[in-house]
């Protein structure tokens, strides 16, 4: 089959979207952390002013909502820069179909992409010692 020769207008055009979606996940990312740190911190502050630690629970709500959010994030940003990678070593290669320029698509599955992502230090490195802070708090109320 004879590959399809990709003006170059239409090539960096799927560049900049697919550098686009990538820095939106990232920043999605970004967002998940701070919104998670700021209502766990709010809480903490309500309840440790309150200094009754069965309420503490409440802040440990957010954690593994943002943590789930996060991880889905970093698994579609994961998949962009993995089809970012395809799309430019096909056309390296020239070996790039019509379908190549119009499809945007997060390369593999999904799925595979989150839990790869779950042990990403920018996971691992921010939810759990989020966590164990909270259960430290609890602890110091009581």
């Amino acid at each position: 089959m004879m590959a399809y020769v990709a003006s170059e207008s239409a090539a960096q055009a799927h560049m900049t979207m697919l550098q686009g979606i990538v820095q939106r996940m990232a920043a999605n990312s970004a967002s998940c952390k701070t919104w998670c740190i700021t209502i766990v911190s709010a809480v903490v502050v309500a309840v440790a002013d309150k200094g009754n630690a069965n309420l503490l629970w409440i802040a440990a709500l957010p954690i593994p909502a943002f943590f789930m959010l996060d991880v889905y994030y970093l698994g579609l940003e994961r998949g962009f820069r993995e089809s970012y990678n395809k799309f430019v070593n096909r056309l390296v290669r020239n070996e790039l179909e019509p379908s190549d320029l119009y499809c945007l698509n997060p390369s593999n599955d999904i799925v595979w992409l989150r839990l790869e992502s779950v042990r990403s230090y920018s996971v691992l490195g921010y939810y759990p010692p989020l966590a164990l802070l909270v259960a430290l708090v609890g602890y110091a109320i009581n």
